[in-house]
């Protein structure tokens, strides 16, 4: 795992309430809105990646949703989301502490529905991890399964939280995962921090034949 960068988000989900991070997001409508295309089965495995103290746990249990799975590289963001949640919920969620990068706990699932990952991948920007991102992504996922994911686009911001992002279009996302996933669907999404500054998302969906 890399430490440097788990301590770095730690650091983050410690020092502010989740509802002032400047990703938070009350209702998750565009990873709804792709979800909703997916047509799952309510039993279908989901993984969240880089769930942090995402609401869009929230909704997916809200929803009947049966095999939900969290993961990210802090505890600190899954203990937050655990909290908001309340033991009933929480129990039936399985968690995940592990980093993409470097995957130990996220490799051994298998037969994934849906892949969601809201704001982890443009976060990597050396090809080595980029790669390991992908090939566990490929290793997991079901074929015929759907994979949502969604990135700062190209007008976007060229950093966050104190990092370097790498920014993306659909293009680039599909020929990121290569041939054996189709584009079904991309939009532009400006979504506004709890400052009331904007940040231009590209969202994406793919389905790997």
């Amino acid at each position: 795992m890399n430490e440097a960068m788990k301590k770095h988000w730690n650091r983050v989900y410690s020092s502010k309430e989740v509802n002032n991070l400047s990703w938070y997001e009350k209702t998750p409508e565009p990873s709804i809105k792709l979800l909703s295309r997916c047509h799952i089965n309510k039993d279908e495995s989901i993984l969240d990646v880089g769930a942090g103290a995402s609401t869009f746990i929230d909704y997916l249990i809200d929803q009947g949703f049966k095999n939900i799975i969290a993961a990210d590289i802090s505890e600190i963001a899954l203990n937050k989301l655990k909290e908001r949640l309340g033991k009933e919920k929480t129990s039936s969620v399985r968690w995940i502490v592990d980093d993409i990068t470097q995957p130990i706990h996220i490799n051994n699932l298998e037969d994934i529905a849906v892949w969601h990952d809201r704001a982890v991948l443009h976060f990597l920007l050396e090809e080595h991890q980029q790669r390991m991102y992908l090939s566990t992504l490929k290793k997991v996922i079901k074929k015929g399964g759907y994979v949502i994911i969604a990135a700062f686009s190209l007008k976007g911001a060229k950093k966050c939280s104190g990092l370097n992002v790498k920014n993306y279009d659909q293009n680039m996302l599909a020929e990121f995962l290569g041939e054996d996933f189709s584009l079904l669907e991309y939009f532009d999404y400006t979504y506004f921090m709890p400052s009331g500054e904007q940040r231009p998302y590209i969202y994406t969906l793919f389905q790997r034949s």
